[in-house]
């Protein structure tokens, strides 16, 4: 064997002409070599390292990452070995099939596409003493697992994993050139991420074990950290001065309620947008993330605002000496009735009207007081003059009642109504000042206007402080 490749190196040196020494060695490796493992005592160590030209893009939805690669190998095959004026021999990749090779694969590689523009991106190199060097160009889609319980102030560890398909470590073992400090290099220029940083990347190797045995395992982890900027922009932003836009509604007055409305449903629907939005970039996990929990707390205090709006929306009541100064009334026009009814013969043809009357009026009275000590609570605490009230347009008593007795449908009954209409005084028939508006604050209002900024202030202090201050868990980090 030996004689012969020295052969071939004489008429290499006298020749000079590549494509007939390519031509002389293949035929000289058809006749004197067969493709086996290169011995079947040594245990055959392949010596890799990987050179990353480019890294990315990474799919978040697929859970993947893409890298481009100069892949290394190279072990030794002492049937190679030859004597000559020349140390290396530059090999034609096409001889790649005629030697023994090692039979490498990507555990986690989902697509690999090995270069053929112009040629095979391929080299082969053969020492004297039988070493060989293989190595090639090759794009590769691989799985790189994602914990997003952080999100989008996450970081991950995407692996590349890679060995030996059919030889155990028995017959095969893979090892790094340079160490496992220096064996995995990235180009400076060689990230292609927009929402990524490779802060790093690190090597190692695992034994894994099958019903064939054990096996060699050589891995390497990118370390990515997700840049925050665009999620920012895009949600956490549009997130913040919507809350801050339902909590105008509470310096709007009460009777403002196309406005309030407005506020209330509009910020609702918003939120609910930009929660659908948010979640079409990433993967259907099945736990909430960080921004999960910003949008359903943002959403919370929204909804809140809407909430108060209608609990604050109560119908403002009169107070409640209106009810005895009702009954008071109606108890003087029984009265009247009465006496009309003893000292003139005519009235006894209006007994059932008076019945009637005396029925609605008591009704009308108990109506009246039970509304107002069911919503006692929401009323002002300032007393004011009730029949003054009444003669106001922007506050009128829920009720709607007037002490004058409603039987103007009884033309009979109609001149006693008139006779026993209550006076009031002068000072009571006071006109209201044109001048003076009515503008209502609830105190639901009043208290809203400081406990929600400072709850939704005091939430987003200690959501940032926890989530930007703590390291992120890396799941398969070495």
């Amino acid at each position: 064997m030996i004689n012969t490749m020295w052969k071939v190196n004489i008429y290499l040196k006298k020749k000079k002409r590549l494509g007939k020494h390519q031509t002389n060695y293949r035929y000289i490796i058809k006749a004197h070599y067969t493709l086996t493992l290169t011995s079947a005592e040594k245990v055959t160590e392949i010596k890799t390292n990987i050179f990353v030209t480019s890294f990315g893009p990474v799919s978040d939805t697929e859970m993947e990452y893409t890298i481009d690669v100069f892949f290394r190998q190279s072990w030794k095959d002492e049937r190679l070995c030859f004597k000559g004026p020349m140390e290396m021999l530059a090999l034609n990749n096409l001889l790649a099939s005629n030697i023994w090779t090692p039979d490498t694969f990507f555990l986690n590689g989902k697509k690999s596409i090995a270069h053929n523009m112009t040629t095979p991106n391929k080299l082969l190199r053969l020492k004297d003493d039988g070493t060989l060097l293989y190595t090639m160009r090759l794009t590769i889609s691989a799985e790189c697992p994602m914990q997003l319980e952080d999100f989008p102030m996450d970081a991950h560890a995407c692996p590349l994993k890679f060995g030996s398909y059919a030889y155990p470590v028995s017959e095969v073992v893979y090892t790094w050139t340079q160490g496992a400090a220096k064996s995995v290099v990235v180009a400076e220029e060689g990230s292609r991420l927009n929402q990524y940083h490779l802060i790093g990347q690190t090597a190692g190797t695992e034994d894994i074990y099958t019903s064939r045995g054990q096996y060699t395992v050589m891995m390497a982890h990118f370390y990515l950290k997700r840049k925050i900027g665009y999620f920012v922009i895009q949600t956490y932003m549009p997130c913040f001065m919507t809350v801050i836009l339902s909590q105008v509604s509470f310096w709007l007055n009460r009777e403002s309620v196309p406005a309030r409305t407005v506020f209330g449903v509009t910020t609702v629907l918003t939120m609910t947008t930009l929660s659908i939005s948010a979640r079409n970039s990433l993967p259907k996990v099945a736990y909430a993330t960080a921004m999960d929990w910003f949008i359903a707390v943002c959403y919370a205090f929204v909804f809140s605002a809407l909430i108060e709006f209608a609990t604050a929306q109560q119908p403002k009541v009169c107070s409640v000496d209106v009810c005895f100064s009702l009954l008071i009334a109606h108890c003087e026009d029984l009265g009247n009735w009465l006496i009309l009814w003893r000292t003139n013969s005519e009235m006894v043809t209006m007994r059932l009207g008076l019945r009637y009357w005396i029925l609605k009026t008591i009704w009308r009275t108990l109506v009246v007081c039970m509304s107002i000590k069911s919503m006692h609570f929401f009323s002002s605490p300032q007393k004011k003059d009730p029949l003054a009230l009444s003669k106001k347009p922007n506050n009128t008593c829920s009720a709607g009642v007037n002490y004058t007795a409603n039987l103007t449908k009884d033309t009979s009954i109609s001149t006693i109504s008139n006779s026993t209409a209550v006076q009031l005084k002068p000072s009571e028939t006071k006109a209201p000042d044109p001048k003076k508006t009515y503008n209502s604050v609830s105190k639901i209002d009043k208290m809203s206007r400081i406990v929600f900024p400072v709850l939704f202030g005091t939430f987003n202090l200690v959501y940032w402080a926890t989530y930007l201050n703590r390291e992120p868990v890396i799941k398969g980090a070495v």
